[in-house]
């Protein structure tokens, strides 16, 4: 006897919220329309019968392509003053996953992860090689100044004029760091997962978070649930935050909703794991907690109701346009 499904997607624009005594309301009104877009284009490819896969890239697309979040166009620089971006996806089918690191170029670097599981036989890319890589298979290109927003250059200006002065470390979660993600399960009860990120403003050359790392950042297995975390992807991945959820409901048998809530409250909080994760498993229910002061975070079900918030208020709720 199966279970029945009800094909959802979730999404995170990051946990590297504005403050929300600085949030104005032209910026929040942007943020969450942002948010709607890329669930409106993820929904599109579920209510089509599309799968999961298809849904996720599609999603994570939509945001990588605007300017507010940290992937893609509007990525953050490191300490350098260059852009090196990270993306994974996995499908939970068969656990196929792919991910790159330390590129800049493709303009969808999560399509350049689905390459790598699509098309050759290492799950991971990093580097020169990934970028080759990328160039092989033909992904589309742009120039550098395409990815560049003043507002990347400026809280790198911020950060090296702060570390040069001695002062600690003070900044806002949007001034540090932010991603984005997509989780969705389709009509048939697959999952799927899909993170991509420009990662911390002021990072080391060559750091790599937890955005692409399988078990850390991005999780989907059919048994249990699919994840996409975003936060301080350190702690994320010593204590393989997403996976951790997948073994709480596969051996604990916990739900979604209290293993994704005592991950991030219990286990990363506590040592300074500030962020969190949306998550959905294979009946399409979602969860999206978070310890940090806000998620950028949204989710939609098969009624195409665009569920979206940014602090801890309640979700806006707007019809998705036909």
């Amino acid at each position: 006897m199966t279970h029945a499904v009800s094909s959802t997607l979730a999404i995170h624009g990051g946990a590297g919220t504005i403050r929300r005594e600085e949030m104005t309301p032209d910026r929040e009104a942007s943020y969450h329309a942002g948010l709607r877009r890329a669930l409106a284009v993820g929904h599109r490819v579920l209510s089509a019968g599309g799968d999961a896969i298809d849904a996720v890239v599609e999603a994570v697309k939509v945001l990588e392509d605007d300017p507010l979040f940290n992937a893609g166009r509007g990525a953050v620089f490191n300490i350098d003053g260059e852009q090196e971006m990270d993306a994974a996806v996995m499908d939970g089918r068969d656990r196929s996953a792919g991910a790159i690191a330390g590129i800049c170029g493709p303009r969808h670097p999560v399509l350049a992860a689905r390459a790598v599981m699509e098309r050759c036989e290492p799950v991971f890319l990093a580097g020169p090689g990934a970028r080759a890589f990328c160039r092989e298979v033909g992904l589309e290109h742009c120039e550098p100044e395409w990815f560049v927003t003043e507002r990347r250059l400026a809280a790198l200006d911020e950060e090296r004029a702060r570390r040069r002065a001695g002062r600690p470390d003070e900044r806002d979660e949007e001034s540090r760091h932010g991603t984005v993600g997509a989780v969705a399960c389709d009509r048939n009860g697959h999952l799927a997962a899909a993170t991509s990120t420009g990662g911390m403003t002021g990072k080391a050359s060559g750091r790599v978070g937890d955005a692409p790392v399988i078990g850390a950042g991005t999780w989907a297995d059919d048994a249990t649930c699919a994840v996409s975390a975003t936060g301080h992807g350190e702690v994320f991945i010593r204590y393989a935050a997403a996976h951790e959820i997948d073994a709480r409901m596969r051996w604990g048998g916990q739900t979604l909703e209290a293993a994704a809530r005592a991950v991030v409250d219990d286990v990363l909080a506590p040592v300074g794991g500030s962020g969190g994760v949306v998550a959905v498993d294979n009946s399409g229910r979602v969860a999206l907690p978070f310890n940090s002061a806000g998620m950028y975070r949204g989710y939609v079900g098969v009624d195409g109701l665009l569920h979206t918030a940014i602090h801890r208020e309640d979700f806006r709720v707007e019809k998705m346009d036909q």
